[in-house]
């Protein structure tokens, strides 16, 4: 198996609620989110994030502005809506059960692990 195929996975089922988490601290323009999902070693491509804006757009749990530039075109920030902060929240209670559960199994079977090398010394 590939480990950087899996890893890939798993980071694409969490880039929705991530992208979400950025835009709840406030409004955001794209070139941001990308900032602040590499700070956090989330690396996400434009030709990714822009797709992903748009279908959480169209599902209207994002609203935009257009706010003029002085050193280009205009910007797109992206804020949430009412809709999308209820879904955030909805989002939020998964992952935190998700996670959760993901960290008992793992923590129980460090536990089995421990004990097993505790009772069999090598």
């Amino acid at each position: 198996m590939n480990i950087d195929n899996t890893a890939s996975q798993m980071r694409k089922g969490v880039l929705e609620f991530c992208i979400l988490s950025v835009i709840k601290q406030g409004e955001a323009y794209p070139s941001d989110i990308i900032d602040k999902m590499k700070a956090a070693n989330l690396n996400i491509l434009e030709g990714t994030l822009y797709p992903l804006l748009t279908r959480l757009k169209n599902a209207e749990l994002l609203s935009y502005r257009w706010e003029e530039s002085t050193s280009g075109p205009p910007r797109k920030y992206f804020s949430l809506t009412a809709k999308g902060g209820e879904f955030y929240k909805e989002l939020e209670t998964t992952w935190f059960e998700l996670a959760n559960a993901v960290k008992a199994l793992t923590e129980a079977e460090q536990v089995h692990s421990d004990n097993n090398n505790f009772n069999n010394p090598q």
